[in-house]
């Protein structure tokens, strides 16, 4: 059958999907039941909920870990062009596109029949055209006005098409122009904050602070600031959406910060450079107050006395250092990470063998990608507590 974007006949409520990183579909799950959104279902690399236009603007302005905000238009199976074509054409897409609009086509197909993706995309273009020329009563599309991208992916035979309502990925907060050689994607980040808990009092350390990613993104999340307050969205010039519902939303956002919290974020770097882009980034994203860096080694790395939490992504193999010269970075921070009660540390590697190198064994581990790489978020949190 054909799913559509509205429950029930009206635009009061539409239904969303959001993507992911895999291995954050819970924590992105819980976030958007925060927001009030209903339906709220995690699936594999995606979630899925529901909730009127000001969740959609929410969803955009305050989602910390996902990677975009889609209006769910249909899904249905197709296992021939002719079936792809007739259940697109079913979709009232003149509810979301004028008749000025541009609507590009992207997506993506996998283990499924129909496995080319430039004829996917032009029939899935032609179904649209066809749509909209009866329903405006014209025969072509200037396609000079607001952008109305258009998602799709077929998946084991299951087509979903989606109205893009971001624009550029979510992890784009738009304080981070230039980053270093190897920077985490901020939704990462976020997520290992979100999973090591960050408090309006936190002290946190991070020894590789490279641009100050995971710095920053527990700063906005210790005072409530909405990753999304400095940027904007597609959705924002779409027709059917009144500006009202991003005025309200995006004050709503501004209200819920929080003004001078204890929260202290501590860098250090190696590279000068990394330790300036850091503070630079945190003046883009209004939280130098709460950020400081400093060049340092990690051989000289000290923990404070009382509790301290320490959250970082040491440089590895594939990325700045031979596997090697990694292992023995391991090696030095097992020996300089004192592990006394109060202290937790939260490090992540795609390294195996990065229990060993560092000289311990992790309470707890949780599978992350980062990009394409694999990685686990070794946990270290039990220090002292008596087993």
């Amino acid at each position: 059958g054909l799913g559509t974007a509205f429950c029930g006949d009206n635009m009061e409520k539409l239904k969303y999907f959001a993507p992911c990183i895999f291995g954050t579909e819970g924590i992105a799950a819980d976030e958007f039941r925060r927001m009030g959104c209903e339906e709220v279902e995690a699936q594999n690399g995606r979630v899925n909920f529901s909730g009127s236009l000001d969740i959609l603007a929410r969803a955009n302005i305050n989602s910390r870990f996902s990677e975009r905000i889609l209006i769910n238009l249909g899904s249905f199976r197709a296992e021939t062009f002719t079936e792809l074509f007739d259940n697109t054409k079913k979709i009232p897409f003149e509810n979301f596109i004028g008749a000025e609009d541009a609507f590009p086509v992207v997506g993506s197909t996998l283990s499924s029949k129909l496995h080319s993706l430039p004829d996917c995309q032009s029939i899935i273009k032609k179904a649209i055209v066809t749509r909209l020329s009866e329903k405006y009563g014209i025969s072509w599309f200037k396609e000079t006005g607001s952008v109305c991208r258009i998602r799709f992916s077929v998946l084991n035979d299951v087509v979903t098409i989606g109205l893009d309502t971001s624009g550029e990925g979510l992890h784009k907060r738009g304080y981070r122009r230039n980053s270093n050689d190897a920077p985490l994607k901020e939704t990462l980040a976020a997520a290992m904050c979100d999973t090591a808990r960050i408090y309006p009092d936190t002290k946190l350390f991070d020894p590789f602070c490279g641009s100050g990613t995971i710095l920053i993104e527990a700063a906005l999340m210790a005072t409530k600031h909405a990753p999304g307050l400095a940027r904007s969205f597609s959705a924002e010039k779409f027709g059917f959406i009144p500006n009202k519902v991003w005025q309200n939303e995006m004050a709503r956002a501004r209200d819920s910060i929080l003004q001078n919290v204890d929260f202290e974020a501590q860098g250090f770097d190696i590279d000068p450079a990394c330790v300036e882009l850091t503070l630079a980034n945190a003046k883009k994203a209004g939280v130098e107050k709460y950020v400081k860096a400093a060049i340092g080694d990690i051989k000289d790395f000290k923990t404070i006395d009382d509790r301290m939490l320490l959250i970082t992504n040491p440089p590895y193999g594939e990325r700045l250092l031979d596997v090697k010269a990694a292992e023995e970075l391991y090696g030095v921070m097992g020996k300089r990470f004192d592990m006394a009660p109060g202290k937790k540390y939260f490090i992540i590697s795609p390294d195996d063998d990065f229990e060993k190198c560092f000289g311990k064994e992790a309470d707890k581990r949780r599978k992350l990608y980062n990009g394409m790489i694999k990685c686990q978020l070794y946990m270290y949190f039990k220090n002292g507590v008596k087993k």
